[in-house]
């Protein structure tokens, strides 16, 4: 009950903004929301998993020869599991292995536990709350003399807006220890047009995931959205380097909320910003490390999809509150 009332008045507030409505992009994933993007993952437009995929594939071993054992996983946002089994498997042949995946969503937690039970000296401990307190839980859970490593992958740091990645980062680095580590996956910068299909695909997978979260709000929130009144939309916004997805209403409409309270009008042409990913360029990194509390330990880039996967070592002392 608690979660939906917090639904409710993210929603609310979002499209009660003056100018730009917004949605929070969490609320994307639910059950439908989260079974789309997994199948966003595997179009060729879209080359970010894959080359997150080959990087965890090839360097696993060389990512987990700097941290010493014994070693325990933590993953936020783990989703399936399906981009942390190299990691796992890598880890779990020098010794046994506690993995805690990190998930709102309990169906893909389930998933994630199912989809890594052939694995063996793996035990999958899932835990459906936030991010900052499934590390607390995860850092609290574990013996005085393991390493925590924290899996932060896909870029989903990329949804937070530069400032609030860093205040983010900031707040993950005093959850943990000097020496724990973290692997933080960062997309880079790339052809415009080449994100534009990742995030516009002819298929049409990506506008059916942006348009379940109206679905989301009516199922759940009792909203009257109709689907149909709304297109997907991909943006690039070069100032801020990042692609924008927005829902835009294509006729001037009213739509109302029973669970929020809440009535709202959009015109024709407007737009309910739903989701940001953030680009990076790879000397940027190490400077967002040390401002958060980090040594960025090392890096590793994708030749065919300009991607990083970076590792962080949180440093001593921590640093002081943002």
């Amino acid at each position: 009950m608690q979660a939906l009332l917090e639904f409710a008045r993210e929603v609310r507030e979002g499209l009660g903004k003056p100018g730009q409505k917004e949605l929070p992009s969490k609320y994307l994933y639910d059950e439908l929301g989260t079974a789309l993007f997994e199948a966003i993952t595997v179009l060729p437009e879209y080359g970010l998993t894959r080359a997150g995929d080959r990087l965890l594939r090839r360097y696993s071993p060389d990512i987990l020869e700097r941290l010493p054992p014994p070693v325990v996983v933590a993953e936020l946002g783990s989703g399936s599991g399906r981009k942390t089994r190299w990691i796992l498997e890598a880890l779990a042949r020098r010794e046994p292995v506690t993995y805690f995946p990190i998930d709102l969503s309990a169906s893909a937690l389930v998933r994630c536990e199912q989809g890594l039970a052939d694995l063996p000296s793996i035990s999958v401990v899932g835990l459906e709350v936030p991010y900052l307190d499934g590390i607390r839980q995860a850092s609290s859970r574990r013996r005085r003399d393991q390493t925590l490593l924290v899996l932060f992958l896909g870029s989903n740091i990329g949804n937070f807006d530069r400032p609030a990645a860093d205040v983010f980062l900031l707040e993950l680095r005093q959850c943990m220890k000097p020496g724990d580590a973290l692997l933080l996956a960062t997309d880079l910068e790339k052809p415009v047009a080449d994100l534009i299909l990742a995030y516009d695909d002819p298929a049409g997978v990506t506008a059916a995931f942006n348009l379940n979260l109206l679905g989301r709000i009516n199922r759940e929130l009792g909203g009257d959205f109709v689907l149909r009144n709304f297109a997907h939309e991909a943006r690039w916004n070069a100032k801020e380097r990042r692609i924008e997805m927005h829902l835009r209403s294509t006729r001037k409409q009213t739509v109302t909320i029973r669970a929020a309270e809440f009535t709202c009008t959009l015109g024709e042409g407007e737009t309910i910003w739903t989701e940001a990913c953030h680009k990076y360029r790879v000397e940027e990194i190490p400077g967002m490390a040390t401002r958060a509390g980090f040594v960025c330990e090392a890096q590793w880039v994708d030749g065919e999809w300009p991607f990083a996967e970076n590792l962080w070592i949180a440093a001593s002392p921590p640093p002081a509150n943002a």
